[in-house]
């Protein structure tokens, strides 16, 4: 019976895992019926060469026979299983390529080395004695009973037509009668083998259904496939915190080489760094709220000039990522900012009194 929590279609991971195991959707039913119409087929594409030949070699073991005495030597043998053989090949051949076929296109090449590894639970004869009279095993029994019913039913009505041919077969000449025969077991034949296809075809749409049925998953597995794919959202949100940690320190020490630190006043902070080798100033650290005010904080601290500059700040927060140039439109600011903190530096050190000698 089915699991009623288990309502959600099956991952391809879990697809994937059912494979590798060997749970694939295949019915043999269908490979045996599909094989046994191609061998009908090969035999009824034979029919007229069949008589021919086995006439050929039966004059030729005649006239072999009238001409010399038969000894192990001789070509008899030879000749027969010859012509056996043109007749046997190509239907094995054929049966043996469409089965092969047929296995393929309903569940592909599949390698499974769990279901050929050894169990030895496999050779218990009590769980053989389970499995075979389990509900499992006799609705597998009742499947193989239908199509069995369905051709012994196509024989009886077939016997009951062509009874009074059968009751008057002495008064019929061999070679009709032969033929009568011929025709007979070829439409019970190929009328046995469309029964097949058939309930084969149904038992493929059954074993289909059933191994969906099976590969169903409930919320709490694929929460648990999620954690062994994607990780323990715990951890991942834990790794997350960490980085961001990391980044966070480095972005501070990063700020002690900054060349001016643009804030908004107290909502966002952006420090630039810019030397003369440099194309463009880059921004090597910038923070919101509480990381605006550690960058400012770290800037003061190691004489950086901070300046205020709410537009140019919020700008460069949200168009700017920590370790990119700053983008060509805002060139002439930004070189404005330099330019004054530059000067300022200078005035600077030209105030600073001399050393006492």
């Amino acid at each position: 019976m089915a699991d009623a929590s288990k309502t959600e279609k099956p991952t391809p991971q879990k697809r994937k895992k059912a494979r590798e195991q060997g749970q694939v959707a295949r019915s043999r039913e269908l490979s045996s019926a599909l094989a046994w119409g191609g061998a009908m087929a090969v035999i009824a594409w034979q029919t007229q060469d069949i008589p021919q030949q086995w006439r050929g070699l039966l004059q030729r073991l005649l006239e072999m026979s009238l001409a010399d005495s038969l000894t192990t030597t001789s070509p008899v043998l030879l000749w027969t299983g010859v012509a056996v053989l043109r007749w046997i090949v190509p239907v094995m051949l054929a049966s043996w390529a469409i089965a092969l076929s047929a296995g393929v296109a309903q569940g592909g090449l599949v390698f499974a080395p769990e279901a050929l590894a050894f169990k030895p639970e496999k050779l218990s004869p009590a769980n053989k004695l389970k499995q075979m009279f389990s509900l499992t095993g006799l609705s597998g029994i009742l499947k193989s009973l239908i199509p069995f019913a369905v051709i012994a039913w196509i024989g009886v009505s077939t016997i009951q037509k062509s009874w009074h041919s059968v009751v008057e077969a002495s008064d019929i000449p061999v070679r009709p009668y032969a033929g009568f025969l011929a025709s007979t077991m070829w439409g019970l034949c190929w009328k046995a083998g469309l029964v097949l296809v058939c309930w084969s075809a149904v038992d493929y749409l059954l074993v289909w259904r059933k191994l969906e049925g099976d590969l169903k998953m409930s919320r709490q597995d694929l929460r648990e496939e999620l954690k062994q794919t994607d990780g323990n959202p715990a951890t991942k949100g834990r790794i997350r915190r960490i980085q961001r940690q990391m980044r966070r320190r480095k972005m501070l020490q990063d700020t002690k080489q900054a060349s001016v630190v643009i804030t908004n006043p107290t909502h966002f902070a952006v420090a630039l760094k810019y030397e003369m080798s440099m194309e463009a100033p880059i921004v090597v650290a910038k923070g919101q709220n509480l990381l605006a005010q550690e960058i400012k904080e770290i800037a003061r601290w190691h004489g950086i000039t901070v300046l205020e500059n709410p537009p140019l700040a919020q700008t460069l927060y949200r168009t700017v990522e920590v370790g990119q140039a700053i983008p060509a439109e805002l060139y002439a600011v930004v070189a404005e900012i330099l330019a004054f903190v530059f000067r300022t530096q200078a005035q600077a050190q030209v105030r600073k009194p001399a050393p006492i000698q």
